[in-house]
């Protein structure tokens, strides 16, 4: 690393004369440059007798003065890692608002959010630079506009991530820039949107793929997409639906004495291609709160084939009173209420969004939920108790004479969910389990929000289907959910104590015993995976899911009084 840096150093000289400034958090570097006779001190700030300035890039409080001069020919040699500011700052982009990059993105360079693993990296040849982004862009025009061009698979995939990082560029005073947003812009209302549903899917590394990731990445660098969007499908809200052009205020809790992030429903929606104005008060804009559209947030970007584009929702800090925000694919209206926040009710106003059917449990008449649910066209709406929060197609709602007594089912299960946890309830913060056309792994994931496919929708509003069936997959994703660190034996018992809480669920609050829950507890299945594993040595590798499941409910029983697995 010592002769790269003494060699960067020289070349930025470039002959010039002048003293190398090198930042005081760099003192070992200043060090090695004097030892190699370069001309150097440390200097908190960039001076007008520096030739080359060097520092880290965590600080842009020089922004414009390094911009200018690096514009008369003065070297920079800067350098960081964004990861860690990109994970501390969720829903901020890195690209546009890492302070390394609030200096660098004017001359073409940017840090990415990414790390690499370790490795050798030769120096590419020319014969190794095969892919140039504006090259791929220009090819992928002429595939668009013609049909033919010599662009490869892997080379489409590269240029949608691609594209994707550059439209999260500022290109506010950069030609460069806003000559290829004007570019895309043209590119992407030529060729349309592909229609995407789970009808239609769309291979990755497809032309119509890359199209997805582009339109949606020019949508959030703030372009108008009103155009792209319309007759986009059965995804978003239909066409024919006027957006609200009256503000309408709807008061939040924005307390949240949990240690994460809490999404707020506003009970709005805003439609595909749409911005809609959001306004709050200047203490509310101080407080760190975001707002997000949409709620499916699974990153569809790995998947073999898409039935909606990969990325469907987008973030905004709410940083100041008054902010326009908007998401190309539509989408239910949230307010994000930072971890630990106090803030109580906070009023916020919204213009250009439409409703959407909200029922919460205790509070919504239940005349209103028929006359809103029966009348709304928004696709989405939620069915709320304090503990949890369910996120459906509007479609499936229309059929739930009196959301009540499922929801009241709910409560019942999520108290039982929490005694098992040792945790309070209601929750510090609802859990949240949202339907969508594809998720990013398996038939369900836990996580904020647990994600389901549309096939689950039924099983989780219905009353009589529980009672009966029970709802085994929904309350493991819940048990992964609470889940600690300090108990599991990874990764052993990853995949078998989340189905404890679907055991006692299922027996405290639907009366379904365990041998009927699921097949894998029927006591002829439990005495064959025994006898099997015991009689291959008990092997610690072959503990896992069901079979160290059972050495819990084996302790269980034995606590509980009953006898036999």
């Amino acid at each position: 690393m010592g002769p790269f840096l003494l060699n960067a150093v020289r070349w930025l000289a470039g002959g010039q004369t002048g003293k190398v400034g090198v930042n005081p958090s760099l003192k070992n570097l200043c060090s090695l440059l004097s030892e190699h006779g370069l001309q150097c001190s440390l200097e908190p700030h960039l001076t007008s007798d520096s030739c080359v300035y060097c520092c880290k890039a965590y600080d842009n409080k020089e922004a414009k003065q390094l911009q200018e001069f690096v514009a008369e020919g003065g070297g920079l040699l800067i350098g960081g890692q964004a990861w860690w500011w990109a994970s501390q700052n969720p829903g901020r982009s890195a690209l546009a608002d890492f302070p390394g990059n609030i200096i660098l993105n004017c001359f073409g360079l940017s840090i990415l959010p990414r790390t690499l693993s370790p490795g050798c990296f030769p120096v590419p040849t020319p014969e190794m630079r095969s892919y140039h982004f504006r090259k791929a862009l220009s090819e992928f025009q002429a595939k668009l506009n013609h049909g033919r061009g010599n662009l490869k698979k892997n080379c489409l995939a590269q240029l949608g991530a691609n594209g994707a990082a550059f439209l999260q560029i500022p290109a506010e005073g950069v030609p460069a820039y806003l000559s290829l947003h004007r570019l895309l812009r043209k590119m992407l209302r030529q060729a349309g949107l592909p229609a995407v549903s789970q009808e239609n899917p769309v291979a990755s590394g497809s032309c119509e793929a890359t199209v997805l990731c582009l339109a949606t990445e020019l949508a959030h660098s703030g372009t108008d997409c009103s155009q792209l969007a319309q007759g986009l499908g059965t995804w978003t809200c239909s066409s024919s639906v006027s957006p609200a052009e009256h503000p309408v205020t709807v008061e939040i809790d924005a307390t949240n004495p949990g240690n994460n992030d809490s999404w707020v429903s506003t009970g709005l929606y805003l439609r595909e291609g749409q911005h809609a104005e959001v306004s709050l008060s200047e203490a509310a804009a101080s407080a760190g709160l975001k707002v997000q559209i949409g709620c499916h947030t699974d990153d569809l970007s790995e998947a073999h084939k898409l039935c909606r584009a990969p990325v469907v929702t987008h973030q905004c800090c709410m940083d100041r009173t008054k902010r326009s925000v908007s998401c190309l694919w539509g989408g239910l209206l949230y307010v994000i209420v930072p971890k630990g926040s106090h803030l109580g009710p906070v009023s916020v106003t919204i213009t250009r969004a439409v409703p959407a059917p909200y029922y919460k449990l205790g509070e919504t008449p239940l005349e209103e939920w028929r006359s809103r649910v029966q009348r709304n066209s928004a696709p989405w709406g939620e069915l709320a108790t304090d503990s949890i929060i369910l996120t459906v197609p509007t479609a499936n709602l229309q059929a739930l004479e009196d959301p009540a007594p499922v929801l009241r089912l709910w409560d019942e299960m999520m108290r039982a969910v929490a005694r098992l946890a040792a945790q309070p309830f209601p929750f510090r913060r609802p859990e949240r389990i949202v339907a969508d056309v594809q998720i990013s792994a398996g038939w369900m994931h836990s996580g904020y929000p647990i994600m389901c496919h549309l096939q689950s929708v039924q099983e989780l509003i219905s009353e009589a289907g529980m009672r009966s069936g029970g709802l085994w997959g929904p309350i493991h994703e819940l048990g992964h959910n609470q889940q600690q660190q300090g108990w599991e034996f990874p990764p052993h018992t990853t995949e078998a104590t989340c189905n404890l809480w679907s055991v006692y669920v299922h027996e405290t609050v639907l009366g379904i015993p365990r041998a009927r829950a699921h097949p894998a507890l029927s006591p002829p299945e439990r005495e064959k995976r025994i006898k099997a594993h015991l009689g291959k040595g008990a092997p610690l590798c072959d503990w896992n899911v069901w079979t160290a499941l059972e050495t819990y409910l084996q302790v269980l029983s034995r606590n509980s009084g009953r006898q036999g697995p």
